[in-house]
C-alpha cells in the first residue's frame, strides 16, 4: 500500500514540474478576480416595512383562498343536511352552522377590503383624505 502511495506521490511531483508556472501563477489572479466580477448584488426592499406589508398581503391572499374553499365545502354540507335531514334538530343546527360559516366568510374579506381600501388614508399616522 505503502508502495502505491509513493508511486502517486511521484507522477503527481512529475506532472506538477511539467507544468507552466506562468500559466499557473496567471490562473490563480485570474481565478478570484474573475469570481469578483460575477457577484450578484443584492437589492433589499425600499423599507422592512413594505417588504411586511408584501409579505402579509401574500399571506392574507393565500388565507382567503384557503377559507373560501374551505367556506364553500362546509356550507354545501350544512344545506345537505338542512335539505335531506328528517330530524328538526339537526336543521336547526344546521342554520346555525351555515350561518356561522357566512358570517366568518363575510368578516374575512371585510378585512382585505380595510387593508386596501381604508388603511391608505391613515399612512404616515394621520388622516390624508
Amino acid at each position: 500500500m505503502k508502495l502505491k502511495i509513493k508511486t502517486l506521490f511521484r507522477q503527481l511531483k512529475e506532472r506538477f514540474r511539467a507544468r507552466d508556472k506562468g500559466n499557473m501563477l496567471y490562473a490563480a489572479f485570474l481565478a478570484p478576480t474573475l469570481l469578483s466580477m460575477t457577484t450578484i448584488n443584492a437589492f433589499a426592499a425600499d423599507t422592512i416595512w413594505s417588504k411586511a406589508s408584501e409579505i402579509m398581503k401574500d399571506v392574507y391572499t393565500q388565507i382567503l383562498a384557503i377559507s373560501t374553499i374551505a367556506a364553500v365545502v362546509t356550507a354545501s354540507i350544512a344545506l345537505l343536511l338542512m335539505n335531506f335531514s328528517k330530524s328538526g334538530k339537526t336543521v336547526d343546527e344546521s342554520r346555525a352552522w351555515l350561518k356561522r360559516i357566512i358570517i366568518t366568510w363575510a368578516i374575512l374579506n371585510s378585512l382585505g377590503f380595510i387593508l386596501a381600501y381604508i388603511t391608505p388614508f391613515f399612512s404616515g399616522g394621520a388622516w390624508t383624505a
